[in-house]
């Protein structure tokens, strides 16, 4: 336990962060929490924590995140109810396929979209943006992702990237060898690798959850299917 704490410590990405573990029975006495996860917590048994939180992911993105899912049901092992920087979260436990325990991090749905949640951009574009991704965000987790990083997976909403803002340098504008096949202005990365590629939706252009692979340094890849991808490379941080 000191270790998982001193772990969840060292990356709450604050100088004066913290982070805290919420026992089940101070759970109740939370009144910001969303009411399927006082189920989820009341439970006894840990496997019918799980089983009671992955049912909301089955009811939400059942087909979207199928991949996932399925292995989250064959290698979650715990999880818990955290506060980090004032913030309430699920910490997910994963003992992956390679016998490595990895700590993800799946923080509390928006229920009422406001600003401070996300940049002017998105805020004003929020209802453009696909029904299955707002869903995601409004009713299982405003991102899920592996905790150290805040990336291999759908960024909270604070962290989801503007491609037309300013202060991004796309050097490979000047390198493109096709033209432009999205308007940065109208897009959007909502998942993450932490390296500087993200998949990203242009919400003028994202019928049929149409996205772009979209990074600074390497060629766009146009035409991929958003759920797809990031139903893979979630899976690949599982066992990265």
């Amino acid at each position: 336990m000191e270790y998982k704490l001193e772990y969840l410590k060292k990356y709450t990405m604050r100088k004066d962060g913290y982070v805290r573990l919420i026992p089940d029975h101070e759970v109740q006495s939370i009144d910001s929490l969303p009411q399927s996860w006082y189920k989820i917590f009341t439970e006894s048994e840990m496997n019918k924590k799980i089983k009671t939180l992955i049912e909301i992911w089955k009811q939400h993105v059942a087909i979207e995140l199928r991949n996932t899912i399925s292995y989250l049901e064959n290698y979650l092992v715990e999880i818990e109810l955290i506060e980090v920087n004032q913030r309430y979260s699920i910490l997910y436990t994963i003992n992956n396929r390679l016998g490595e325990v990895l700590y993800y991090e799946g923080r509390s749905p928006i229920a009422d979209i406001a600003d401070k949640h996300m940049n002017n951009k998105l805020y004003e574009s929020w209802s453009k943006i696909p029904p299955e991704i707002r869903t995601f965000y409004e009713n299982v987790h405003n991102g899920f992702h592996y905790y150290a990083s805040g990336a291999m997976g759908l960024v909270a909403l604070e962290n989801v990237a503007f491609l037309g803002d300013d202060d991004f340098d796309w050097g490979i504008l000047d390198d493109l060898e096709e033209p432009l096949q999205i308007n940065l202005d109208t897009s959007f990365g909502f998942f993450s690798n932490g390296m500087g590629t993200y998949v990203a939706v242009d919400y003028n252009n994202c019928e049929n959850d149409n996205a772009t692979l979209w990074s600074a340094k390497d060629q766009p890849e146009y035409n991929l299917n958003f759920w797809d991808i990031t139903d893979e490379w979630i899976v690949v941080g599982f066992e990265s």
